[in-house]
């Protein structure tokens, strides 16, 4: 038949061929090109889930001889996102030839670092735990994925009769274990067993499927897979799916607003090791489990597919408060949530110390990743946003798994002791010990006002360069898309959020946090960078222009800080809020009542902030800057030409004039405003507060005295 993207129901045909064509003999860019398209769909693996290869012939560049060459993902490695320098190239010939110094299973570890004497490629990326899986199978192509329909068979009860009967003994079955040399072994073993196999089935874990070409292994995993789903959809009654509900949702913007009132206070809990970024998510497939009636069986058994119980922990915790509760007393909400905690704290360590091995690693955090809210949603935190989204994807594929075990058998979790073998794997010990060190704002959250542009861009463009979430927002719609399509590409989804914010308008304010709160799980440091500028004598000056000088620079900082200091105390992990104020605060110039006195209000402010808040560890610190006329908003039109006639000089002559000034003699831009910053919330000053520090280039009329 005629393949195209209507033959395929449950998975997403993408090939194309004009592009395919496009890379005809280039069998490496073809793996590439397939794992792309496999990565594409979620619902075929996770990220960095699975693993693709394909095998070549290659000169051997110190033979001159032909050689095979497998091509194949790279240790910590995702298909999805896959490029050539992602990929492992190892000789095939050495690589099998490892089965002659193979001590057995007891020794499965030792065989990772011989893979390096195989190595091809010597610039290629370090070969992953998978290699073999895929090295002692001869086909050109294979790919092995996490396709929640195929996981749902391997992780029934009678998962290997339900795939023989479906394929008719096309497919093998593998049952569960670790993955390593020898469970490469065993897939030969299989093949071996069963030629003329299209494919083989991994108890509890996924699917290995393959082909002569790249085209013939995508079709083959796409017509498996979706054989998989068929089945499962024929099976599934939809009044019984987990039992049937038990409870319905809260309307959307109801579950919007408990999330984002619970959200900083489960942050504080799981945070108790190391702080954490939360993500939310109330996905139907979500809602449907965790209103169900079979939640309470089915949670605590936790997940099958070793890539999904890595991602996610032993099990979720359930989070038993009335979907409609009263979540503002903050109080209240502590002490109701910490029994709850504390038990599974417990758990976890009970797991730990019963299934502990006499090298294996120290216990790590032992608080959730996945909290389930019946009738709200679904909450995930780790050290970082993608590390939380992917954890709630993994987990959503997990409930895929359990729904569809679930409507053709029953759901099998992996074993407790081989859950812990794989999270406390000494090889994935290894791999956690060489990743980089965090950055000094990793696990952060920062809400800058104003930062669309100038000053307040640049310090969010600094916080995210130092590893913080970051809440970009402007009352200029229109500059906001223009920052937003730039951080965007600078740093990708999961590093900013955007929200319209007037800082005058409560409702606004209000919108901005639950903006983090839903985003990130809370938020850590509040940067009051909002402003505007007027100049006028005093004969000029107007009501309307006070009002508009008090209410956002005075007001709006207040209360901006007011609604983040909320927050911040249901977290209960102290802050920094940061005011960006001015020299003007404190030096008395001509054409300046209005703004200047708003400023000095602002500066005084902060001091009385800082003397109320150091009871709750939350830092107040100001940065005054001068002069910071690049990409600034308070620069255009009135305010610059009124400064320049206060001076006597042409409205270009402007930058000049402020550096010839100050005693360093400099200009001041944006990114020194931003660095001042950082050293506020960096680290090094965290016992400092109440304090000003001055970034002008040197105004002596502008020293603390």
């Amino acid at each position: 038949m005629s393949v195209t993207t209507s033959t395929f129901k449950h998975v997403s045909y993408l090939w194309n061929e004009a592009t395919a064509a496009s890379m005809a003999g280039d069998e490496v860019a073809l793996l590439i090109y397939r794992s792309n398209l496999l990565g594409a769909d979620l619902r075929l693996t996770n990220y960095g889930g699975g693993n693709t290869s394909c095998k070549v012939i290659s000169k051997d560049p110190l033979t001159g001889k032909e050689t095979e060459v497998m091509w194949i993902k790279g240790s910590g490695g995702d298909i999805g996102t896959l490029k050539k320098s992602g990929l492992a190239a190892l000789y095939v010939e050495r690589l099998r030839s490892l089965t002659n110094v193979y001590r057995g299973i007891e020794f499965e570890d030792e065989m990772v670092e011989l893979f390096n004497h195989c190595i091809f490629d010597l610039s290629s990326k370090a070969p992953s735990i998978d290699t073999p899986l895929h090295g002692f199978l001869p086909f050109k192509h294979i790919d092995h994925l996490h396709p929640d329909a195929a996981i749902a068979i391997a992780a029934a009860k009678d998962g290997k009769r339900i795939t023989q009967e479906l394929f008719n003994g096309s497919i093998g079955w593998v049952e569960w274990q670790r993955p390593g040399f020898d469970l490469g072994l065993k897939l030969k073993q299989c093949l071996d067993e069963n030629p003329g196999i299209k494919g083989i089935m991994l108890g509890s874990h996924g699917l290995f499927t393959w082909g002569d070409t790249a085209y013939g292994s995508y079709i083959n995993t796409l017509e498996v897979i979706e054989r998989c789903a068929e089945f499962i959809e024929s099976k599934t009654k939809k009044e019984a799916i987990f039992g049937g509900a038990k409870l319905q949702s809260l309307k959307k913007e109801d579950r919007l607003k408990q999330a984002a009132l619970l959200a900083p206070v489960l942050r504080g809990f799981c945070s108790s090791h190391t702080r954490m970024v939360g993500h939310f998510t109330d996905d139907d497939r979500v809602l449907q489990f965790i209103n169900s009636k079979d939640l309470d069986r089915l949670a605590p058994l936790g997940t099958s597919c070793p890539d999904h119980f890595l991602r996610t922990k032993i099990s979720p915790l359930v989070v038993e408060l009335a979907q409609d509760a009263d979540l503002s007393n903050e109080k209240a909400l502590k002490e109701q949530l910490a029994a709850p905690f504390e038990a599974y704290r417990k758990m976890y360590a009970d797991y730990y110390n019963a299934c502990k091995h006499p090298n294996s690693p120290a216990m790590r955090d032992p608080n959730p990743v996945v909290i389930l809210y019946p009738g709200v949603g679904m909450f995930t935190f780790a050290k970082d946003k993608q590390t939380a989204r992917v954890a709630a994807e993994f987990y959503t594929n997990a409930i895929n798994v359990m729904r569809g075990a679930e409507a053709i058998s029953s759901y099998t979790s992996l074993p407790r002791q081989e859950a812990f073998n794989i999270e406390y794997w000494l090889l994935e010990e290894a791999k956690l010990q060489r990743m980089p060190k965090p950055k000094a704002l990793s696990g952060r959250i920062a809400l800058v006002t104003g930062s669309a542009g100038g000053i307040g861009k640049a310090i969010a463009q600094k916080f995210a360069d130092e590893g913080a979430c970051v809440i970009i927002n402007d009352n200029d719609a229109q500059r906001l898309e223009g920052a937003k399509e730039e951080f965007q590409k600078k740093y990708g989804k999961d590093v900013f959020s955007t929200v319209v914010l007037d800082v005058t308008s409560e409702q606004d304010i209000t919108n901005a946090y639950t903006t983090s709160a839903l985003a990130f799980g809370g938020v850590d440091i509040v940067v009051n960078c909002a402003g505007l500028s007027i100049s006028k004598p005093i004969e000029e000056h107007t009501e309307k222009d006070w009002d508009l000088l008090y209410d956002v620079l005075v007001k709006g900082q207040f209360f901006v800080t007011q609604a983040g200091v909320n927050i911040m105390r249901k977290q209960d992990l102290g802050g920094d809020v940061l005011n960006i104020v001015s020299k003007n605060g404190l030096v008395s110039g001509p054409n300046n009542a209005g703004y200047g006195s708003a400023k000095a209000a602002q500066l005084h402010l902060s001091r009385l902030n800082a003397a109320e808040l150091g009871k709750d560890n939350i830092r107040v610190n100001v940065v005054n800057p001068d002069a910071v006329i690049s990409d600034s908003k308070i620069w255009e039109g009135a305010w610059a030409e009124g400064r320049a006639k206060a001076y006597g000089v042409k409205v270009e002559e402007l930058p000049a004039f402020y550096a010839k000034r100050t005693l360093l003699n400099e200009i001041i831009l944006p990114e020194d405003i931003a660095n001042a910053c950082f050293v506020f919330v960096g680290g090094l000053l965290n016992k400092s507060t109440g304090n000003v520090l001055n970034v002008d280039g040197g105004v002596a009329m502008a020293f603390v005295r």
